[in-house]
């Protein structure tokens, strides 16, 4: 499969919002309430929401298949996580891509995007991933992550753990 990955721009809101609701449904059917999914997804992956992460300075950037399908993106903000350093750390608020494309690469081409982007302006890149994901959290050892604690999240009327990741880029 051949892909590539690009900055992403103001017009690609509605392809982040897409992929963001899809890899998010993707990832947590069967594990979070269905209704609370939709209603999440309704809100913090949608047009508005990515416009308002862009508009406040955040850095995504789009994968797209051949035909310019959206299949993953990256989105780079401030840190404003527990254990994060607003001045000295930037967060990984979001690295997602279509389950069809795990495996081809796309997921290390993303993180290493980041990487480079975020080398020189930060001391280290944070991340918060859903305990129960092995596999990413898996995947975020591969690429030098540790933890450094912890946070509760909320989808719905219920919270979830989180692990707070690590890794310095300097």
């Amino acid at each position: 499969m051949h892909w590539h990955i690009r900055a992403a721009q103001a017009e690609d809101l509605d392809a982040l919002a897409l992929v963001g609701a899809a890899t998010f449904l993707e990832t947590f059917a069967g594990i979070l309430d269905g209704p609370a999914i939709v209603a999440h997804c309704m809100k913090e992956h949608s047009a508005g929401a990515y416009r308002r992460y862009l508009a406040a300075g955040a850095e995504a950037w789009l994968a797209e298949a051949e035909g310019a399908a959206p299949i993953g993106f990256a989105l780079l903000a401030k840190a404003d996580i527990p254990g994060g350093d607003p001045a000295a750390d930037l967060e990984l608020k979001r690295i997602y891509s279509l389950s069809r494309f795990h495996g081809t690469g796309l997921g290390p081409a993303l993180m290493q995007t980041v990487v480079a982007a975020v080398a020189g302006r930060a001391e280290r890149l944070l991340l918060g991933v859903y305990a129960g994901n092995a596999r990413a959290l898996a995947f975020y050892r591969k690429h030098g992550f540790e933890p450094i604690g912890d946070r509760r999240f909320r989808v719905g009327a219920r919270e979830y753990d989180d692990v707070v990741l690590a890794r310095s880029v300097g």
